[in-house]
């Protein structure tokens, strides 16, 4: 954890200019948060481009997503709070608009979550050892409702094993960990395994 809102932020400019570096901030894109030791949560201001973030671009809400400064947290702040509260290790969110994860959940039937399995990356995941095993990444339905969206995420969750990432369906990927580079490492880590179930979707095959 932070100390203060300003080491939080320049962590998050950081990776915020990384993921950009990778394509995956178009636009004003995406949001990223990191919980402080005081338990408030530094998180990106609504509409900035997350590629050329400042300092004045970072900025503080609650445990419960409540702005404690004048500027307006991103609109969907409560799926960053939410993972907090349900995951006490976790200490930062990561939230990308990937062309795959886009793509895929585009095409898939309703409902229908990506099963990742027997790919070496996997280990990229915490907790995991062996390529020999299956993950399972819930996907969501888009919706502008972010808390009923909110709630959703939070029922499913508690249903099954952590996994330390969702999609949402033609919108994009959350990755969290216990700190901004973990968060990075599953951000990445899924990224590429979605580019491969991509790419043998286009072959004519799929691990899911």
């Amino acid at each position: 954890m932070y100390s203060s809102l300003d080491q939080a932020a320049q962590a998050i400019i950081a990776m915020g200019r990384r993921l950009d570096d990778r394509g995956l901030a178009a636009a004003t894109s995406g949001n990223h948060s990191a919980r402080l030791a005081d338990g408030r949560i530094a998180i990106t201001v609504s509409g900035r481009h997350k590629g050329r973030l400042t300092p004045q671009d970072v900025m503080v809400v609650d445990a419960e997503g409540r702005a404690l400064a004048e500027q307006r947290p991103s609109a969907e702040t409560l799926l960053h709070t939410l993972l907090y509260q349900q995951y006490p290790h976790v200490h930062a969110v990561l939230h990308v608009h990937s062309v795959a994860g886009t793509s895929l959940t585009r095409h898939l039937s309703e409902h229908g979550d990506i099963v990742l399995r027997g790919y070496e990356m996997l280990k990229a995941f915490p907790g995991i050892s062996t390529h020999e095993t299956a993950v399972r990444v819930p996907v969501f339905e888009n919706s502008q409702d972010i808390p009923a969206l909110a709630a959703g995420v939070t029922r499913r969750l508690q249903d099954r094993p952590p996994v330390p990432a969702f999609l949402i369906r033609a919108h994009g990927a959350y990755a969290w960990g216990k700190d901004l580079d973990e968060a990075e490492r599953v951000l990445e880590a899924l990224e590429y395994l979605l580019l491969c179930e991509l790419e043998a979707a286009r072959l004519g095959g799929s691990n899911r």
